[in-house]
C-alpha cells in the first residue's frame, strides 16, 4: 500500500512579490492539496525573513476555514516563544470550527538562545564523514552549526520575540504542560487545577518535530506520540534520528506502535530540464540562511547568477538531498527513501519562484503517486 503524502509549505516570499501574496499563495495551494488527495498541510514558524509564516496558528486558522477534508497544522510552532496556555487556547479556538482537523506540531528551536547568547568554545569536529548512498539515498555529512557566518542577527530575532528578561521553559516541561491542558489535568505548582477555555478536550493532534536523535525524537518515543523527522532540513543526521526515536519509543494508547513522518524537498516538471532549472535557485536561498541573513526573498531562476564556489559548498548538503525531476524520478527517490526510514508517511515542500511552478510541482507528484483526488482531476 503507497504511503500517504503531506504537504508543508513555507509560504515563501519570491523577488517583486508580497508577504500578502505569499500567503493567498499558501491558502491557494491547500485548496489544490485537499482537491489533490495529500493527507495533511502544515506550515512552518519563521520570523523576521522573507517568508510569510510567521503566525502559524493565524495561518492554519485561514487555511482550515478555505478547506473542508484535509488536517492542517504546525510545522512547527516554536514553543519556546509562548506560553502553554496560549498554543493550547490557540488550537482551542480553530478546532470550535473545525474540529478534529488540527495537527499541533512543536518544535524546539527557540530553546536555542542560551546556546547562542553564549556559544563557548566550539566541540571539537566530528572526523569528517563522507557523503554515502544508502539504498538510493544521499546521506551526506551533517551540517555543522559552526559553518553559520554570522549569528548577530539570528539572536536579535529570537531576543524580539519574547518578553524582556523571559526565558523558555524547559522543553520537556512545556510538552508536559501542554498536553495536560488539552487533555483537562493541568495543575500550577502550588496544586490549583486550570482549565483552557476553549483548548481543553479539543480534537488536537500532538506531534514533535526534530532534525537530530537528541531531546525531540527521544521525548516523542518516550511519550509515544508521532514523529517528524526533518530530512529536508537535515539530511547528513536522517539515519540517527529515526534510531533515535524508534529506541525511544513507548507505546501509548492512541499510538501502539511509532509512527513517522519523513520531511522532503520536492521539484517537479514534466521535463527533467525544466525541473532542474527551477530548482536552481534553491541553493541561493539556502545560502541565504546559512550566512546568518536569513531567508532572503526567493530568486527567479532565469535571471539569477550561479551560485559561488563558497556558496556552494555552504548547501551542497541540501542541494544535493533535494529531489528534482520527472514524477517518476522524483517518486522513486520517495519511495527509496521510505524505504530507508520506515516512514508511515511522507511530508513534501516545494518551492519555486512562480506559485504556478509550484502548483505544478505537487499535482505531478499526487498524479504519480496515485492519490485518489488526483487520479480523479
Amino acid at each position: 500500500m503507497t504511503v500517504p503524502l503531506s504537504v508543508l509549505d513555507l509560504s515563501p516570499i519570491s523577488t517583486g512579490s508580497t508577504a500578502r501574496q505569499a500567503i493567498r499563495n499558501t491558502v491557494d495551494l491547500a485548496r489544490h492539496a485537499e482537491a489533490w488527495g495529500y493527507r495533511r498541510f502544515w506550515v512552518a514558524e519563521h520570523h523576521f525573513v522573507a517568508v510569510a509564516s510567521s503566525a502559524p496558528t493565524e495561518l492554519i486558522a485561514l487555511i482550515a476555514g478555505a478547506t473542508q477534508t484535509i488536517r492542517v497544522g504546525t510545522a512547527a510552532v516554536q514553543a519556546g516563544y509562548r506560553t502553554s496556555a496560549s498554543v493550547v487556547e490557540s488550537f482551542g479556538t480553530i478546532d470550535a470550527l473545525h474540529p478534529g482537523r488540527l495537527d499541533l506540531g512543536l518544535g524546539r528551536s527557540a530553546h536555542r538562545i542560551g546556546q547562542l547568547r553564549s556559544p563557548g568554545a566550539p566541540p571539537a569536529p566530528d572526523p569528517p564523514r563522507p557523503t554515502v548512498v544508502r539504498d538510493g539515498v544521499v546521506v551526506p555529512p551533517p551540517f555543522a552549526p559552526t559553518q553559520i557566518g554570522d549569528t548577530t542577527r539570528l539572536v536579535a530575532s529570537l531576543e524580539a520575540l519574547r518578553l524582556p528578561g523571559a526565558e523558555p521553559l524547559d522543553y520537556a516541561r512545556q510538552v508536559a504542560e501542554i498536553r495536560a491542558l488539552l487533555a483537562g489535568t493541568f495543575t500550577t505548582a502550588d496544586g490549583i487545577a486550570l482549565h483552557a477555555v476553549p483548548g481543553e478536550n479539543a480534537g488536537v493532534e500532538l506531534w514533535l518535530f526534530g532534525s537530530s536523535g537528541g531531546e525531540s525524537a527521544q521525548l516523542a518515543g518516550s511519550l509515544g506520540l508521532p514523529f517528524v523527522a526533518n530530512y529536508h532540513v537535515s539530511p547528513g543526521t536522517i539515519l540517527e534520528t529515526v534510531e533515535a526515536y524508534r529506541a525511544a519509543f513507548r507505546p501509548s494508547a492512541r499510538y501502539p506502535e511509532p509512527y513517522l513522518v519523513v520531511s522532503a524537498d520536492v521539484v517537479v516538471a514534466a521535463e527533467e530540464s525544466r525541473a532542474r532549472h527551477l530548482a536552481s535557485t534553491y541553493g541561493h536561498w539556502v545560502a541565504g540562511i546559512r550566512s546568518g541573513a536569513g531567508a532572503a526573498e526567493y530568486l527567479d531562476p532565469d535571471t539569477a547568477p550561479p551560485l559561488t564556489e563558497h556558496q556552494r559548498r555552504l548547501v551542497d548538503d541540501r542541494v544535493n538531498t533535494q529531489f528534482v525531476g520527472t514524477p517518476g524520478s522524483v517518486a522513486a527517490g520517495l519511495s527509496a527513501l521510505r524505504a530507508l526510514t520506515g516512514a508511515d508517511e511522507l511530508v513534501v515542500t516545494s518551492v519555486t519562484f512562480r506559485h504556478a511552478d509550484r502548483l505544478t510541482s505537487h499535482r505531478l507528484l499526487a498524479e504519480e503517486w496515485g492519490l485518489s483526488g488526483a487520479r480523479a482531476a
